[in-house]
């Protein structure tokens, strides 16, 4: 593996490059919040050839915004069923939009 390889994965999202002691650290959180976020299946973390969790940044950003509902008394399930409706309206909104700018670009229909 080049060093050009390990940059590339520094910079790379959905790299799993953090433990789930370092994960819940930098949430300011617990593991067993990671553990129940998981279960609930909001993000599913990538395991180790030892079998340890490893999260990645877009995990990590994904289980802050539970965190952020369950920090304003929302239940955790309530709270990642949220999360994931949020992400979906938010994908398909890029697909609208994408359509709309694909529409666009082939301009009006013949007979218009």
């Amino acid at each position: 593996m080049t060093a050009e390889d390990l940059y590339g994965r520094l910079d790379d999202d959905d790299y799993p490059a953090y433990t789930m002691g370092r994960a819940a650290e930098m949430l300011g959180t617990t593991q067993g919040f990671l553990r129940a976020v998981g279960e609930a299946r909001l993000i599913t973390p990538l395991r180790s050839a030892g079998g340890h969790r490893r999260y990645s940044r877009y995990q990590l950003r994904i289980a802050a915004r539970a965190r952020e509902l369950v920090d304003q008394g929302t239940p955790v399930e309530a709270a990642c069923r949220i999360v994931i409706l949020e992400d979906q309206l938010e994908e398909a909104r890029r697909v609208n939009a994408e359509h709309g700018r694909t529409a666009q670009a082939a301009g009006p229909p013949d007979g218009a």
